[in-house]
């Protein structure tokens, strides 16, 4: 292994970043190099923006294009202390998409769609607290904390532990769970043939099997349990910025998209027309 990339690594790993994303930028350190077919030291300005000129004619999503960019800037700036080679790089804008929400009657469809208990407990808690599936498959049997009403997630984006509310509901269906299928401790979902919790890609395939036996038509993936979270309690009227904790969101503004999907709020919306004297009729 290149020595630069050896560094990245432990660089990447001391900075906390998420597992994912330190897989997805050295990934995209060895390309530079195999690309390059030099060493990073050797890489220049030049080169530089030939390779990300190379990138930006894959034709990918801006999304995609931004991951490759901040490995890039990751490497030279804090790696190889190196921030005017990189100075050059602007990130792409991302199109701002609404957030997929599904209604009450979609989710309840899902989850009695969920053959296995397993799953529907795993999408039980997603929906239930708003938790990110990483969140979610990190839990164990202790962050249950049924006497105070609470989920302790011990591991949650940027290593930011904090407390979600346990509804009574949710706590008395994640005993029926426990009681019926024993998985192995420490996890609180786990497989008794691995003795670990489910893959990320395992889960989404069940909610995607199960959102077609629902008949659901919209794409339904982890996140859209999270995204109906937030969006549901916005309609039943709770504070953004409490929600804004329970999702653990550093930026109130990433939130707030939650409320241009809001029917609550946009059916509670008065139209100006209907404000007029004439309440919107014009005679002649």
């Amino acid at each position: 292994m290149d020595k630069c990339i050896k560094q990245m690594e432990q660089d990447l790993a001391f900075a906390k970043y998420a597992k994912e994303t330190q897989a997805a930028y050295l990934k995209t350190a060895r390309s530079l190099l195999a690309w390059a077919e030099r060493p990073v030291e050797e890489i220049g300005r030049e080169e530089l923006r030939g390779f990300v000129e190379y990138l930006g004619e894959k034709g990918r999503s801006a999304s995609w294009l931004k991951v490759k960019l901040a490995a890039i800037v990751f490497l030279f700036v804090r790696t190889l202390g190196r921030p005017t080679e990189v100075s050059f790089i602007k990130f792409p804008k991302q199109h701002s998409r609404l957030p997929t929400v599904l209604s009450l009657d979609e989710v309840e469809r899902l989850l009695r769609a969920l053959r296995r208990p397993l799953y529907q407990a795993i999408a039980m808690v997603m929906y239930g607290t708003g938790l990110r599936i990483n969140e979610v498959l990190s839990l164990e049997v202790g962050d249950i904390d049924g006497s105070r009403g609470v989920l302790r997630v011990r591991h949650g984006k940027g290593d930011r532990a904090r407390d979600v509310k346990l509804s009574e509901g949710l706590y008395q269906a994640l005993r029926s769970y426990w009681a019926r299928e024993r998985p192995p401790q420490p996890h609180l979902f786990a497989s008794q043939r691995t003795g670990r919790p489910p893959a990320k890609d395992t889960v989404r395939a069940a909610l995607a099997e199960a959102a077609e036996e629902a008949g659901i038509t919209k794409p339904v993936r982890p996140h859209v349990l999270r995204h109906s979270y937030a969006t549901h309690l916005l309609d039943a009227g709770m504070e953004v910025r409490v929600i804004q904790s329970q999702l653990g969101h550093n930026s109130l503004q990433t939130t707030m998209r939650y409320t241009r999907v809001s029917t609550a709020l946009v059916q509670n919306m008065p139209s100006p027309l209907d404000l007029l004297p004439s309440r919107g009729v014009v005679r002649r």
